[in-house]
């Protein structure tokens, strides 16, 4: 899966998050929070082995996640876009005064759901490309996490490379179970547009043949 993990904050107050994998990602995003420097909106990625921390925050409401290097820069800051603006319009005002994990037990299922989206389904990369709204992405550099953590407070990223594999396997069999689906579509599809022409081919056929009667012999 290429996004692990996703939180959304104010300030250092966590509001909601979700881990798709065992890790310890949450102790180390907490961290970033804490060293995130200045108020102003940034986009901002720190790598840490083959993980990277994405950090976008606007308006001071923070979304992060965490994801495998592979995924590159456009697919995470595309997720936190989508993140930041549906947690937005669902809470509005109520971000300000809100508690530690306030909208968490709805908005989690939402990370959960748009983590597998954009880890997964080509399409998310496609719209994205096709809305061209990520050309800021192209200037953020990802800088090593001992830029904003000192190294003795640095914590080891340990992440549950069994549990990804699953999902990762899990996913294939969605996958694949999907494809399936969809050729079996097609076939019922061409079957039925085949039996509709043979049948209007027969009718077609019956009509002319009975045009080319006389009356009497037609009825017969």
């Amino acid at each position: 899966m290429a996004i692990l993990y996703a939180l959304v904050a104010r300030g250092s107050v966590v509001l909601a998050e979700f881990s798709a994998t065992s890790t310890n990602a949450s102790a180390i995003a907490r961290q970033i929070l804490e060293k995130i420097p200045g108020n102003n909106d940034t986009h901002v990625s720190y790598s840490q082995d083959r993980y990277i921390f994405h950090v976008k925050r606007t308006d001071a409401l923070t979304v992060l996640c965490m994801a495998d290097e592979t995924a590159g820069r456009r697919i995470p800051f595309a997720f936190l876009e989508d993140i930041h603006q549906r947690f937005a319009r669902n809470y509005g005002r109520a971000v300000i005064s809100a508690r530690a994990y306030a909208m968490n037990d709805e908005f989690s299922r939402v990370l959960s759901q748009q983590m597998e989206y954009y880890s997964s389904d080509p399409n998310a990369d496609r719209i994205n490309r096709l809305k061209g709204e990520m050309s800021q992405v192209r200037n953020v550099m990802i800088e090593n996490i001992d830029k904003v953590l000192e190294r003795g407070d640095r914590l080891e990223l340990l992440v549950d490379k069994t549990a990804n594999m699953q999902g990762n396997t899990f996913r294939f069999r969605k996958q694949a179970r999907r494809f399936r689906n969809t050729v079996w579509w097609r076939n019922v599809k061409l079957t039925a547009g085949l039996v509709l022409l043979l049948l209007v081919i027969v009718y077609v056929v019956l009509a002319f043949v009975c045009h080319g009667l006389t009356l009497p012999t037609c009825l017969k």
